[in-house]
């Protein structure tokens, strides 16, 4: 008869840290909504994580919800390499109201297809932020009404805040003394 060892703390794998869902992911998930939760913010925001393809269905659950505010529409280069992250803060802007509630919501996207559903038709507001974030990381905002760039010249090659981004022409400054 063998006998039975127990695994040594370095022979177990990593368990994945679990997340308390908050309010809104369970909403969305009695609703049918498929996402993740993350770990929440440093301000207990909560932050929900989405598929591309399910992107806007998401959104639009989300606005129907009482999600009527894009605060900020922003992104990210997780690293060179790695994924690129369009990120959504949503808040609720109700009367009588001394603390909105708030979420996060984010897209993970490969950086060799860089595209995200735009979500212009829900937010208004995320107009020249998905301009910003197409501009600066280069994810492609599918559907967006006029998506060119508006912080860089429209020659500009390249997406300068990729952390792989190589600078054109670079020339480094020398002391002076």
């Amino acid at each position: 008869m063998a006998e039975e060892t127990t695994p040594t703390p370095q022979e177990t794998p990593e368990a994945a840290p679990i997340v308390e869902v908050g309010k809104v992911s369970k909403w969305l998930a009695e609703n049918g909504f498929e996402h993740e939760a993350l770990e929440p913010d440093h301000l207990g925001v909560e932050v929900l994580k989405v598929d591309r393809e399910f992107l806007i269905p998401f959104a639009t659950a989300l606005y129907a919800y009482g999600f009527n505010c894009l605060q900020c529409q922003a992104a990210y280069d997780v690293g060179p390499g790695e994924d690129l992250v369009s990120t959504y803060h949503l808040i609720k802007i109700a009367d009588n109201v001394d603390r909105p509630e708030e979420v996060r919501v984010k897209v993970f996207v490969p950086r060799e297809d860089p595209r995200v559903p735009s979500v212009y038709w829900i937010w208004k507001g995320a107009d020249w932020q998905e301009r910003e974030s197409y501009d600066m990381y280069g994810i492609v905002y599918e559907g967006h009404p006029n998506p060119k760039r508006i912080l860089m010249p429209e020659d500009w090659v390249g997406f300068p805040l990729r952390k792989d981004y190589i600078s054109p022409d670079f020339f480094e400054l020398q002391d002076a003394y």
